[in-house]
């Protein structure tokens, strides 16, 4: 067996534990859905200071927002556990496919004897661990195991897609990749890609977030699913994607500052409208316009999450559909 074919096997159990993972994140949100239910907690923390809500504030409970570093959630004075207890599971889970995962990175690289993000098989790959070593490191700072569900979910389908459709065996580099800013390049555009995965989730949340706090404003009967109840608010929610989303967005710019200068040194212009080129740049014009938008104009609530969210499809776009269906000096798929 050689490391390439060791790298596969590391992938495939990696994509193993990961859906096991998200099976236990799954198992968390209805465990967090419980406790709601029991605690009888119908807004987060947040929501209930200065509501309208007279004397029912002590019979609506407090829920702790997550998004320190403290695991909490639990509801006050409802015996209810202040651990939640399949989340740590998840992560645990989660931190063992990294590992996994890892070692099919390393593995690919010694058997290619080059950084492994070539091809469509290898961006996948590479782009895939760092959206999951981002998720890891940030819950070192804030508690987001609640999104568990939802960014293990997308490795999950994303790299067990790339494992199954787009895998390519080792070939050498083409010439216009034989640079060292395919390392750079590359590197920081995946980087910046798995913290608009994060900002994307977040946005997700957010619009469910806001619309069940609608409804419990308006005593609606039913508000939609109870685990939001132990979730940060929905501003604490929009507030955490925004800052995720612009660190993301100064990877991204590096990334066209960098796929510039390496046009240049490759083909002998800095810019030529290609289309990876292109839609490089309309992603970072919808990241900008997103940031402008919120921090000068003020957009605020489900116009922002939007805006996150189709900024994340753009991404996708470019990174799948682009590189399959479209032609251009860019679009290193692999695929014949």
């Amino acid at each position: 067996m050689n490391f390439d074919s060791l790298s596969i096997l590391m992938i495939w159990t990696a994509v193993a534990i990961y859906a096991a993972a998200f099976i236990a994140y799954a198992f968390d949100l209805a465990k967090r859905s419980q406790v709601a239910v029991d605690a009888k907690v119908v807004v987060p923390e947040r929501e209930l200071v200065g509501a309208a809500v007279g004397g029912s504030a002590a019979s609506s409970g407090r829920v702790a927002g997550a998004g320190s570093k403290a695991e909490t959630g639990a509801a006050a004075g409802a015996g209810a556990p202040k651990r939640f207890v399949m989340a740590r599971i998840g992560t645990s889970l989660t931190v063992l496919g990294f590992l996994f995962h890892l070692a099919g990175e390393v593995l690919r690289g010694i058997a290619a004897g080059r950084v492994p993000w070539s091809n469509m098989y290898e961006f996948s790959m590479t782009g895939t661990l760092l959206i999951i070593a981002v998720y890891i490191a940030v819950n070192i700072w804030f508690d987001l195991k609640y999104l568990g569900t939802f960014i293990v979910g997308l490795v999950v389908v994303l790299l067990g897609g790339a494992a199954t459709g787009f895998y390519v065996e080792v070939v050498p580099l083409a010439d216009p990749l034989k640079s060292v800013w395919l390392v750079i390049h590359v590197f920081v555009a995946s980087l910046g890609t798995a913290f608009f995965a994060l900002a994307f989730a977040l946005s997700v949340f957010q619009l469910m977030q806001a619309r069940r706090e609608a409804k419990v404003l308006a005593e609606a009967p039913k508000t939609g699913p109870r685990f939001l109840a132990t979730l940060p608010s929905s501003e604490r929610l929009e507030g955490l994607a925004y800052r995720f989303a612009t660190v993301g967005f100064i990877f991204w710019t590096f990334t066209l500052i960098a796929g510039s200068i390496w046009a240049n040194d490759a083909w002998g212009r800095y810019w030529g409208f290609d289309t990876k080129e292109t839609w490089t740049f309309i992603i970072w014009v919808l990241y900008a316009g997103y940031i402008h938008a919120r921090a000068t104009r003020g957009w605020r609530g489900s116009r922002s999450a939007w805006l996150s969210i189709v900024g994340f499809a753009a991404v996708l776009f470019n990174f799948t559909i682009v590189n399959l269906f479209f032609k251009g000096l860019h679009v290193y798929s692999g695929l014949s």
